[in-house]
């Protein structure tokens, strides 16, 4: 069973910058895609974006292609998003997600991390 824990929400200013980390503990973390989504009251949770088990193919969603960029680290078991010129609409509860095999844009993951919020004000 694979635990994951995200960190790093917070209340930033539209043009900011925030990173957020997710931390994997059990299972075989590089074995494991690697996932982001977001979710906002009232809307479908989104696909943010993905990472191979490996690190060396990244998917983004179009709504932050450009301006967020997801990076992991097997041997500290984490992976962190890094999200650039945040927007008001990029307010949100992010999810880090994990699973074996090939990464995926939907939601088909098997490891859900808890939420961290995300709020750009204007």
């Amino acid at each position: 069973q694979v635990t994951l824990v995200e960190s790093g929400g917070g209340l930033v200013r539209a043009g900011d910058s925030l990173s957020l980390s997710c931390v994997a503990s059990g299972g075989t973390f590089s074995d494991l895609a690697v996932a982001w989504f977001r979710q906002a009251p009232g809307i479908e949770r989104e696909f943010v974006g993905a990472i191979s088990w490996s690190g060396g193919v990244t998917w983004y969603g179009s709504a932050v292609e450009g301006r967020f960029r997801i990076f992991r680290d097997n041997a500290e078991s984490t992976s962190s998003l890094h999200m650039n010129n945040l927007r008001p609409e990029d307010t949100a509860v992010y999810f880090c997600a994990a699973k074996g095999g090939s990464m995926s844009r939907t939601d088909n993951y098997h490891y859900w991390g808890q939420g961290t919020q995300v709020t750009v004000s204007s």
